[in-house]
This record gives C-alpha cells, sequence and structure tokens, in this order.
C-alpha cells in the first residue's frame, strides 16, 4: 500500500477509535478525544513511546494548571486577571510560530483562557476539566499505538517551510491573540455555553499564524462553512441509525476522505491546513449536538448559533 494510503487509513481509524472511547467513557467534553487524535495524527510520523508520554501528560497537566491560578484574580480583579490572560496568549503564540512550541502553546492557551473560565463555576470543575483533558491526550496517544503497526510510516516525511522571520512572527502572534481574545471575554459571560467556541478560537489562531491575511478569507471561513456543511450531513446520516458504533463509522468514513485532501490522495485545490480545520470544525460542532441532545436543548438553534460565532 503507498504510503499515503497507509496515512489516510491510520488517521481515520485513530480518530473513530478515539471517538468511541471518550464518548463510551462518558468523558467530559468527549469530542475533545477524536479531536486531539486528529491533530496528533495528522502529522506523519510513529507515535511517541511510553515514556515520552509520560513526560507529555506531566508537562500538560501542569501547564493546564496554570488556568487555575487565574480563577481568584478573575473573580476579584477582573481587569488585571483579563490583561495578564491576553499577554499570556500573545506568548504563547509568539512560542508557537517562533520557537516551534506549538502543543505546548496550544495547550497553555486553552489554559489561560478554558480552564480559567470553566474555574468561574468553580474549582472542581476546573479540575475535573483537567482531568478530562490530560486523560483525552492518553487516549488519543494509545488509540495511536493501536493503530500505528497496522498502517507503519515509510518514507521520509515531507521537509518543513522555511521559519518566518521574527518581525512576521511578532505580527502572526499579534494577530492571533486579537482571534483568541474575543472569543475568551464571550466565554466569560456563560464558561459552559461558549466552551467549544474557545477551542475552536484556539485552532484558528494557530491557522492564522500560518497564512497570511490575504488568504485568510478562503483558509478559515471557508474551511469553518465546509466543516459545518460536513457536520450537518453527518448528524442527519446518523439518525438513521443512533448508536455509538455508527457514530464511530460515519467518522471514519468522514475522516478517510479528509485524509486523502490532507495527503493528496485526492487532488484538491485548498492546501493541508483547509482541510484539517474543516475536521476540527465537523468534530466540534458534532460534538457539541451531542451533548445538546443529551440535555435536551434545541440542537438546530444551538447549531445555528455556534456557527454564527465560528464565522464571526
Amino acid at each position: 500500500m503507498p504510503v499515503q494510503a497507509r496515512r489516510v487509513f491510520r488517521l481515520g481509524l485513530t480518530v473513530a477509535i478515539a471517538l468511541a472511547v471518550g464518548y463510551g467513557l462518558d468523558l467530559d467534553m468527549p469530542f475533545l478525544v477524536p479531536l486531539f487524535a486528529m491533530l496528533l495524527t495528522a502529522t506523519p510520523g510513529p507515535p511517541m513511546p511510553a515514556k515520552q508520554l509520560l513526560v507529555l501528560v506531566v508537562a500538560v497537566a501542569s501547564v493546564l494548571g496554570l488556568g487555575l491560578l487565574l480563577i481568584r484574580p478573575l473573580e476579584y480583579y477582573p481587569l488585571s486577571a483579563v490583561l495578564m490572560v491576553i499577554c499570556g496568549i500573545f506568548i504563547a503564540s509568539y512560542m508557537s510560530v517562533n520557537l516551534g512550541k506549538g502543543p505546548v502553546a496550544t495547550f497553555l492557551i486553552v489554559a489561560l483562557t478554558l480552564i480559567s473560565s470553566v474555574g468561574t463555576l468553580g474549582w472542581a470543575a476546573a479540575v475535573s476539566l483537567i482531568d478530562s483533558l490530560a486523560l483525552g491526550l492518553i487516549i488519543a496517544i494509545v488509540c495511536q499505538w493501536v493503530v500505528y503497526p497496522f498502517f507503519p510510516e515509510v518514507g521520509v516525511p515531507p521537509a518543513a517551510p522555511p521559519p518566518p522571520t521574527p518581525d512576521q512572527n511578532a505580527w502572526t502572534a499579534l494577530r492571533a491573540t486579537a482571534i483568541i481574545t474575543p472569543v475568551f471575554l464571550l466565554t466569560l459571560t456563560n464558561p459552559t455555553a461558549y466552551a467549544p467556541i474557545v477551542m475552536k478560537s484556539v485552532s484558528l489562531g494557530q491557522q492564522a499564524s500560518t497564512v497570511t491575511a490575504r488568504e485568510a478569507g478562503v483558509e478559515l471561513l471557508g474551511s469553518t462553512f465546509l466543516g459545518g456543511c460536513f457536520a450537518i450531513l453527518i448528524w442527519f446520516a446518523l439518525g438513521l441509525s443512533v448508536n455509538l458504533w455508527m457514530f464511530s463509522l460515519w467518522i471514519l468514513l468522514f475522516v478517510i476522505y479528509l485524509g486523502a485532501k490532507i495527503y493528496a490522495v485526492s487532488p484538491s485545490a485548498h492546501p493541508a491546513s483547509f482541510w484539517s480545520n474543516v475536521g476540527v470544525t465537523a468534530l466540534i460542532l458534532l460534538g457539541s449536538a451531542v451533548q445538546d441532545s443529551e440535555t435536551g436543548k434545541d440542537v438546530y438553534a444551538a447549531f445555528a448559533v455556534r456557527m454564527g460565532l465560528f464565522v464571526a
């Protein structure tokens, strides 16, 4: 089997199994498990070994724990705390585009925004979310271990593009901060309702660091709209047989299609980052819709609101 085809099936199976395990264990925000699986598996290469996973989990838990330190300042000194969060988002974005610390920067932004805002509802809620995020990361990597032997990586991964200049790094980090900050302020008004929007804004902020402003209209808005369309299709397809196995199989089919676009098995006029964002958007919208249906909310009204916020 060609290496590109192996990458496609490795990505699809890893995400599908991660989704089945995440929802099967009934985690908080279970859509984060397949989301982590997609983000970690999209880059060609073998999964990290167990020793490196242990170090990563400890590091991620420590980074996420920083969000707990912002809970009390947000309650008693909100203006100062918000300014601290904005500065932290800029530093994390700069780490991502200048130092190549994308995963660490992503979790740092999640800690500064999502953990701190959820913590305003209660310390226990924030700690529970940190546990779910760390467990979701572990599950995603274990799923990689399960799938990788069947579709091993062969050949040398494509060379990374040359790094941007320091001036570009500062500008793109500032742009990412401008994307994430308004969503963080919105989330403070209702952390439970707007938590998925934070994950989307973090994804957009990371993506905005790799595209020019001229390309952002097609790259970011186009992929967001297409991700919403795929989420609608999968939701109605899931209605034919509502169970976890069919949900996993539909996601498997969907991610295999995305993988064919990401790894250029199927010709596409858009780059791999475009299709990755399509997958991120669809997984967030579908996960939120499943949770809405469980709590008895109007799924279609909530979908329309989230989609509007994504576009905004």
